[in-house]
């Protein structure tokens, strides 16, 4: 496989009529050449991503497109959050350097087969991956995909309010998009949490479906008033939205975990609920979500890839972030896309605000999931 240096392109647009969107993207994109194109929407948008993509086709002269839907997109271009708006990345690889796909629970065995030699060629392919958070295979397809093509994912779970959330070249399915090699496309990814760690690593000792009874022997409740302090004690339902519960990731050499968020509390019989069902002997650990830690974390994930990135250029990146991030968390000259280009600089980026952020085979909350080309 040949290896290509040469810069994407991005386009934004937040016109109001999908049609306007094609031609003022197009317009954008006009001097740009690709043979892989990836296009973000907000969610008013997401019924016309067919139309949008078919469109695209005809005014890029790129033929292979994947497709997604959020609740807003970012961009090199800004951040656009709840409002119609949508943006386009147009990737330039070396032909044999890329596979688009779709399906469900067994993609990636179905990938295998069919592309045994690319796979061995590629070894270790970054996968750019949609998926419907409103199919009930979504999950295993993203165990499937990253496991049998030893795949690693970096994507979102789309809105879920049209029959299409995403696509590349079928809609309907659990997940879509694209694997890439590394071989011929250097790519580096950073993951960042929108929330700091505030315990020690506890085991549950005694739990049922989604309730802990006891964290290391001792009461749940009381363990998670000795982690937070006075702080709450006169209005416990302040935790909510600012105290969540984290589940390290087996196997990860950078310490990360998903958050999940906490569902309920019973001071007298002592026991906590959490929005996961769990069992007894799984791990976790209390982690605070608020504007200051998630700030510190998006500077922390930017400036260990621009370690690791050294002296290369990057060509393009996608970023994709929690749909409760955003405003919610980040303002003025602190926004996530500030803090990207602050850090590495100003290039193609496009992204959208998702249900949920993919990285490596799980799902994430509350993260920004970042890959950028080299």
């Amino acid at each position: 496989m040949d290896i290509s240096d040469r810069t994407f392109y991005s386009a934004t647009s937040t016109k109001k009529d999908w049609r306007d969107v094609v031609s003022e993207l197009s317009c954008k994109l006009e001097k740009g050449s690709g043979n892989l194109g990836i296009i973000y929407l907000s969610e008013d948008l997401l019924a016309s991503l067919e139309n949008v993509i078919k469109e695209l086709k005809i005014e890029t002269s790129c033929h292979k497109w994947l497709g997604a839907g959020g609740y807003g997109v970012l961009s090199n271009f800004g951040e656009f959050y709840g409002e119609t708006s949508a943006t386009a990345l147009l990737l330039d690889l070396p032909e044999e350097s890329f596979k688009v796909f779709s399906g469900n629970e067994n993609i990636g065995v179905a990938i295998k087969e069919s592309e045994t030699d690319w796979l061995e060629r590629a070894h270790m392919p970054l996968a750019i991956t949609h998926a419907d958070p409103s199919q009930p295979t979504t999950m295993e397809a993203i165990k499937n995909l990253a496991r049998e093509t030893n795949s690693y994912l970096i994507g979102g779970l789309t809105a879920a309010s049209s029959e299409s959330p995403h696509i590349s070249d079928q809609s309907g399915k659990a997940i879509s998009g694209a694997l890439l090699s590394p071989e011929t496309c250097e790519i580096l990814t950073g993951l960042s949490q929108g929330c700091s760690p505030i315990s020690e690593t506890l085991t549950i000792t005694r739990s049922q479906r989604n309730i802990i009874q006891e964290l290391d022997g001792r009461p749940a409740f009381d363990v998670l008033l000795d982690v937070t302090g006075k702080e709450f004690l006169d209005n416990l339902q302040k935790m909510g939205g600012t105290i969540f519960v984290a589940f390290p990731i087996q196997g990860s050499d950078k310490g990360d975990y998903t958050v999940r968020n906490l569902v309920g509390l019973d001071p007298q019989n002592k026991v906590i609920a959490i929005s996961e069902n769990i069992s007894d002997g799984d791990k976790l650990l209390f982690c605070r979500r608020d504007k200051e830690s998630a700030v510190k974390d998006m500077y922390r994930m930017s400036e260990d890839l621009k370690r690791r990135i050294g002296e290369k250029q990057i060509r393009g990146g996608i970023y994709i972030s929690c749909a409760a991030r955003g405003p919610n968390q980040f303002s003025g000259s602190a926004r996530e896309v500030d803090i990207i280009k602050e850090t590495l600089g100003d290039f193609p980026l496009a992204g959208f605000y998702a249900n949920g952020e993919i990285s490596r085979d799980e799902i994430y909350a509350y993260t920004g999931v970042l890959a950028v080309f080299l």
